[in-house]
């Protein structure tokens, strides 16, 4: 029983993430959902098909997870996180070894963001 209130917490908590996400460019909205989505499946039926079902967060969950996509949008805001995030550091003038290590890690993460297939024509 208490495994299932921890499961549910972290559903609530990633799920408020993800709208923070959605307002905010800086922080991710998608990850957040995939989250709350497994969360949710182990804790609450409710709402997990209340998650799957909503208007806005339904379509990039299923878009994952049946077609292994991200969409357009939600790579463009990526790469705006990813350009400002490095521009911060270096603004910041932080260590050259420090801003290494984050180039290559962005360049990594930047790389599966625009490998990823957008979905299906039509929407997700």
């Amino acid at each position: 029983m208490i495994i299932r209130w921890l499961w549910l917490a972290l559903g609530w908590i990633a799920v408020g993430l993800a709208v923070a996400g959605a307002a905010l460019p800086l922080l991710p909205t998608t990850p957040f959902l995939l989250v709350a989505a497994y969360a949710f499946a182990r804790s609450s039926k409710r709402f997990h098909t209340w998650l799957m079902e909503h208007k806005h967060f339904g379509p990039l969950i299923r878009n994952w997870r049946e077609h292994g996509a991200i969409d357009p949008w939600s790579k463009f805001w990526s790469m705006v996180a990813i350009g400002l995030t490095f521009g911060l550091s270096v603004a910041m003038q932080l260590r050259p070894s420090i801003l290494v290590v984050q180039a290559i890690t962005l360049s990594g993460v930047t790389y599966f963001i625009l490998t990823r297939p957008n979905g299906p024509r039509g929407g997700a």
